[in-house]
């Protein structure tokens, strides 16, 4: 018998073998309850929907960020041919319009940055919008509010107005923000968008506006559509790491279908 341990002796046909097993954790390896079934909720297909747009989204916000880095080392390259065609102007080694060529090629270089700056920032905003409404749609499903009904929270104010807005009427809050600001209101979402296809969104009767509540325009928007009746949802919120963009939709909330 080996020191410090119990034995089981097996019977062979040739002798017998010892062992060395320990009986009490032979015994506690036996004993080992059963894991308990996962209590995790199962993944809902909107849940997987909304995780799979933002991952594509995510990706395609990471390459243009890398776009982005090519596009500002061309901008840098495009600068310092400029310095350099203009110290050879300087020295009558050039003409006006080489330093004019290059004048150019600075200025397309930081249009390409420009537009991809613009991309980016589209992307983000279509991501929070979008997510927004979704998350916060089975809040509001739980808020009774009666024709002309204002609420307001720290995230939302919502306005049910007691006009029959069709987005057809669209052209009346486009005319009013142009009156009053001289300059196309922020159209992000004009109707019914792909992402709202694929989650099951109802969005044909309403548009969303890239402007913040809180801002002046963005008061002005939402005193107008007070004033004429005309429901909206205004979010201040955003979505933590993956994107910001507070917007105002209007019509009345998406609903799924």
């Amino acid at each position: 018998m080996i020191a410090g341990c119990r034995t089981i002796v097996i019977s062979l046909a040739l002798g017998c073998a010892v062992l060395p097993v320990s009986v009490n954790a032979a015994q506690k390896k036996s004993a080992k309850p059963k894991p308990k079934a996962s209590a995790t909720k199962p993944v809902s297909e909107l849940d997987k929907l909304r995780d799979d747009y933002v991952k594509a989204s995510k990706e395609y916000k990471a390459s243009l960020e890398r776009l982005l880095e090519i596009y500002n080392r061309n901008v840098e390259k495009a600068e310092a041919r400029l310095t350099q065609t203009n110290a050879l102007f300087t020295q009558g080694l050039v003409s006006r319009n080489d330093v004019e060529h290059e004048q150019s090629a600075v200025a397309a270089a930081k249009d390409k940055v420009s537009e991809v700056n613009q991309q980016i920032k589209n992307a983000e905003t279509q991501i929070a919008q979008t997510l927004i409404e979704a998350e916060t749609e089975q809040k509001l499903a739980k808020i009774k509010i009666p024709k002309g009904g204002y609420v307001q929270t720290a995230s939302y104010v919502r306005f049910n107005g007691g006009s029959g807005w069709a987005i057809t009427d669209a052209w009346k809050v486009q005319r009013f923000f142009q009156d009053a600001f001289k300059k196309p209101l922020p159209i992000a979402v004009f109707g019914q968008g792909a992402i709202h296809d694929r989650w099951r969104l109802d969005h044909h009767n309403s548009m969303d506006i890239s402007l913040h509540p809180d801002g002046p325009e963005g008061q002005a928007l939402m005193g107008f559509l007070r004033t004429n009746g005309i429901p909206f949802l205004a979010f201040r919120g955003a979505i933590p790491g993956t994107a910001t963009g507070p917007h105002i939709h209007i019509g009345r909330p998406s609903h799924r279908y």
